[in-house]
């Protein structure tokens, strides 16, 4: 049996950016392989406090209307509280996904069904939820300050120097921008991205 063509490994249909396109990317970003090692020394400070950095990032968009109705029913204006604690879920595995740094052809994968789930492609399919109907672009770019800046604390915690700590935020901050120009691509007109 051959393997679709179309589909990753994950089961994630193929991204239509090529590795060569997110080499690029991460070139113009300036992201190196001292990045890589830097978010991977993060992995063992953040993936046991996923919960704690899960209550401070949730706090922010709970304490911010505009960016919690996007969990809300539109009709009703009230959270759903099962979509929240799937997509908290989710999220949890996304942070130690990214310290883990690896980004071959299943990571670009899922960064285009990420994309899909935040755009109206996908929005509210996976947990069959009725929401807003997406997440609206320009939000996805502004909410990279709130969780690579409340991060920090987390960094701190391991006793790493100062300089190690700025290395792994700028780490975070640059494979959180990485990800959400690959988010973008759902919402970017054909041949435009």
């Amino acid at each position: 049996m051959t393997r679709d063509h179309r589909t990753s490994p994950g089961g994630f249909e193929r991204s239509p950016v090529t590795l060569e396109e997110l080499a690029l990317l991460q070139q113009t970003l300036l992201f190196d392989d001292q990045d890589r090692a830097a978010l991977r020394r993060s992995q063992a400070l953040v993936a046991p406090r996923t919960d704690a950095i899960l209550d401070v990032w949730y706090g922010f968009v709970g304490a911010n209307a505009h960016l919690l109705a996007y969990f809300s029913n539109p009709r009703t204006g009230a959270p759903d509280p099962g979509y929240l604690a799937a997509v908290r879920e989710r999220f949890a595995r996304w942070i130690v996904d990214t310290a883990r740094a690896e980004y071959d052809q299943a990571w670009l994968d899922q960064q285009h069904e990420l994309g899909l789930r935040h755009h109206s492609t996908k929005k509210n399919r996976t947990d069959g939820v009725d929401a807003a109907p997406i997440v609206h672009m320009r939000y996805l770019s502004a909410l990279v300050i709130p969780v690579t800046l409340t991060l920090r604390p987390f960094l701190e915690a391991g006793g790493a120097s100062r300089a190690e700590v700025d290395a792994m935020q700028h780490a975070w901050t640059k494979s959180v921008l990485l990800q959400t120009i690959l988010w973008s691509r759902p919402y970017v007109r054909e041949g435009d991205f």
